[in-house]
């Protein structure tokens, strides 16, 4: 909340006869009204400040309930085998077998990263984090997807290297592995970056933690970083509003992060579960105390008295609703049974983690809170938490969506020769989308920890599970150091993490964008060969009350419900990131798409680089004459136009039954899945990757077989003396196989067409990044 609103609410909470800046909190009027209703009465300033930020649509989620329950109406039979915990709860969580159990999620945070593109993204990362924290997980790995505007606009030279240092320097700090992402560059997203973080977390069937405060006489206790005028109003305000020349005076809303206060919050939370002592546990992200206090009630038995006047303070001059609106990090809710509190207590303290006691659970279904001596909240809790404003917008399609796909790229000019064909190639090659990204990925460490198997640039990234993850660290009381308490494991087992999207694909299709975001990182992640199991997601539209816009939320979110079904991949859950659009110009509608997959033996992972002399190239799945939304048009011609690639889920499913099993019987040395920029971009990464070049001979057009976007394919290099087994499995699965040539040599060359030596592809796919960037 800005200064002049918090002090207009201060003002009408002393002056009951004053209208309330109800509106300036982001409530409608019939809102406001219904409040009163609740309340039978005028909400005091306290109460007016906790249902703005709970009603607000990044937590109540008002616009988006009605299409996103179809992710539960329609999930797929085997949930129930998959899920430990579903949609909900702060993450999802997975059983991965063997006792093991993960959780992981994705969340938006697109508008503090623009406004302050530091502070933003290492926010992103620490809020992330804490999510995965409060399951009762060791944060293993984070993820990212990024989304700049064209690479050489200046607001994209003050965004992008803001935001990957604060990805870079949070998660560094946290000593977590960025084991993969996405960076994509697309005029839609100028002034409107797209910032989604991923984490994923490990821990025992018997580890899950849940945010709920049962149990009257147990205690609230608030723990970690003091609460500060940081982030005021910052994710709840800054997410339920579009962009305009006064961005800049919402930068006072922008979180400030501490990651080394985190890592202890870490270890801390970590000890405390270990030792039972938490009843119920909650995060303090989004709208902050308001959020953590009227979710663990409503969660629990239903009520909760609170003295503000006991929060710690960085600012001691904070009223009460600055309090509650508060997002300042690196904080956590514990509740807490009385006779555990001076242990609970004693532990915070060894960690040099602040904690102070500063409720209790009751179980009179009311959310009472004091400040100075008097009742400043009163409220039913789940009134706030979980009967937010439910609306089914207005909804039609975009009045431009019929000329956008009759325009077609088949009257764009096609390379004709093979001297356009080989300057094609090395355009794409160095295209901002499809370049190298080692400028942004060297700045995140990706081995930290010891147990990353596979990190960017592969497909997926790929973690082992190491019964240690588990273990009480050194300076902890917990046990013996190096010693989870648990059987040892055999350090085969692994998860598999894809995270992808593509607005271009949706702005023409938000059904089939959809299902193609998840097919690409359902595809990647068994390239890998590990099995997908569940799914996350981050849908970023823009504003809810444009119906266009609504009409391609509704869409993209039945697309992708009916394509989890149809995979088998159950959503765990995920976040809506609305109103990212400047002025009344929303970004395209970009649905990000998280996969997790299982790797029973990390082993037998397959990584992309041909690196193996003498291996056979396949082209497994069917290649189409598929060029809508396609890099090819976008990097050449700028041009956005005709469908995307057509969906075909069953041989999605296909495809990575041959990956899988190819994968476990060794006999792959490589695989890499085709999407953006098609066959030719597969070479080139895979034969940059391993420094090996490859000849192939095309099976049909060129054009079409280099460029062409088709879905449900991939590339791998079978090893000597399997081909018979290769082409085997894929009869059975009815999965098309190509024979395209040979790895080794020492340039890319399509045989009777043109050569590139490596030197020369590689310079050009690693020259222009680093100077957008600098």
């Amino acid at each position: 909340m800005s200064e002049p609103a918090a002090d207009a609410v201060a003002d009408a909470e002393r002056t009951p006869g004053h209208p309330q800046p109800y509106e300036e909190l982001g409530l409608k009027t019939e809102e406001y009204e219904r409040i009163r209703h609740i309340l039978g009465r005028r909400p005091t300033a306290a109460e007016l400040a906790i249902y703005s930020v709970m009603w607000s649509e990044h937590c109540s989620y008002k616009s988006s309930k009605v299409h996103l329950r179809q992710f539960g109406e329609k999930a797929p039979d085997n949930t129930s085998d998959v899920l430990l915990v579903g949609m909900g709860e702060n993450a999802g969580v997975v059983d991965v077998g063997q006792g093991w159990a993960v959780t992981f999620k994705v969340e938006s945070h697109n508008h503090p990263s623009y406004v302050e593109p530091f502070q933003g993204a290492a926010t992103g990362v620490g809020g992330i984090v804490r999510d995965i924290i409060s399951m009762g997980a060791r944060p293993v790995a984070v993820m990212d997807s990024l989304r700049f505007g064209q690479a050489d606009a200046a607001d994209t030279r003050r965004v992008l290297p803001g935001v990957v240092a604060g990805i870079g320097g949070y998660g560094n700090s946290l000593g977590l592995p960025n084991i993969g992402g996405e960076v994509v560059f697309d005029p839609c997203y100028l002034a409107n970056p797209l910032v989604n973080a991923l984490c994923v977390g490990v821990m025992k069937h018997d580890d899950i933690k849940r945010a709920a405060a049962p149990g009257p006489g147990n205690k609230v206790i608030l723990f970690g970083s003091r609460t500060g005028p940081d982030g005021i109003g910052g994710a709840s305000v800054l997410a339920s509003a579009t962009f305009d020349e006064k961005s800049a005076a919402k930068r006072p809303a922008v979180q400030v992060g501490d990651p080394f206060m985190e890592k202890l919050l870490i270890e801390c939370c970590l000890e405390l579960f270990r030792e039972d002592l938490v009843v119920g546990i909650q995060d303090l992200g989004a709208a902050g105390v308001s959020c953590a206090t009227t979710e663990l009630a409503a969660a629990g038995t239903g009520g909760m008295v609170v003295d503000l006047d006991l929060v710690p303070l960085r600012d001691p001059t904070l009223r009460p609703e600055e309090i509650l609106m508060s997002e300042s990090q690196e904080r956590m809710m514990a509740v807490v049974a009385p006779e555990k509190v001076d242990r609970f207590l004693a532990i915070c303290g060894r960690w040099d983690v602040p904690a102070t006691t500063i409720g209790e659970v009751t179980d009179g279904g009311r959310l009472v809170m004091t400040w100075r001596g008097e009742v400043i909240v009163d409220i039913p809790p789940g009134t706030a938490a979980d009967e937010g404003p439910v609306y089914d917008r207005p909804a039609e399609p975009p009045a431009d969506l019929g000329s956008l796909q009759s325009d077609t790229p088949g009257r764009l000019n096609r390379p004709s020769n093979a001297d356009e064909l080989r300057r094609t190639v090395l355009w794409l090659a160095g295209a901002p989308n499809l370049a190298d990204k080692s400028w942004v990925t060297s700045q995140y460490d990706k081995y930290v920890l010891g147990n990353t198997v596979l990190a960017m640039p592969e497909d997926a990234g790929v973690i082992r599970l190491d019964q240690a993850m588990l273990a009480a660290p050194e300076n902890s009381a917990a046990g013996e150091p190096g010693k989870a308490g648990s059987e040892p494991a055999d350090g085969r087992l692994g998860i598999a993490l894809s995270l992808d999207g593509n607005g271009r694909y949706t702005r023409l299709d938000p059904y089939a964008g959809a299902q193609l975001a998840l097919s690409e990182a359902y595809r990647n992640v068994a390239t890998t060969g590990a099995r997908p199991l569940a799914v996350t997601n981050c849908l970023n539209f823009g504003s809810p009350e444009d119906p266009g816009v609504m009409w391609q939320f509704a869409q993209a979110t039945t697309g992708l419900a009916d394509a989890c079904r149809a995979l088998g991949t159950p959503v765990t859950g995920g976040n809506v990131s609305f109103y990212n659009q400047t002025g009344s110009t929303p970004i395209n509608p970009t649905p990000v798409v998280g996969v997790l997959g299982v790797h029973d033996d990390v082993r037998r992972r397959v990584p992309m680089a041909f690196a193996a002399d003498g291996t056979t190239l396949v082209l497994l799945g069917q290649t189409r004459e598929e060029f809508g939304g396609s890099e090819w048009a976008h990097v050449v011609y700028g041009h956005l136009g005709g469908l995307p690639p057509l969906v075909d889920l069953a041989a999605e499913r296909a495809l990575a039954s041959v990956l899988i099993a190819g994968a476990r019987d060794g006999l792959f040395a490589a695989a890499h899945d085709l999407s953006d920029g098609g066959l030719s971009q597969v070479l080139v990464e895979s034969c940059l990757r391993g420094g090996l070049g490859c000849r192939v001979t095309l099976p049909g057009d060129p054009f079409v077989s280099l460029f062409s976007e088709s879905v449900a394919r991939a590339v791998v290099a079978v090893r000597p003396g399997h081909e018979a087994r290769v082409a085997a499995l894929c009869e059975a699965a009815g999965v098309p196989a190509t024979r395209l040539g040979v790895v080794g040599g020492d340039s890319l060359t399509v045989e009777g067409v043109f050569s590139i030596p490596l030197p020369e592809l590689r310079e050009a796919h690693e020259r222009l990044l680093p100077t957008y960037a600098s």
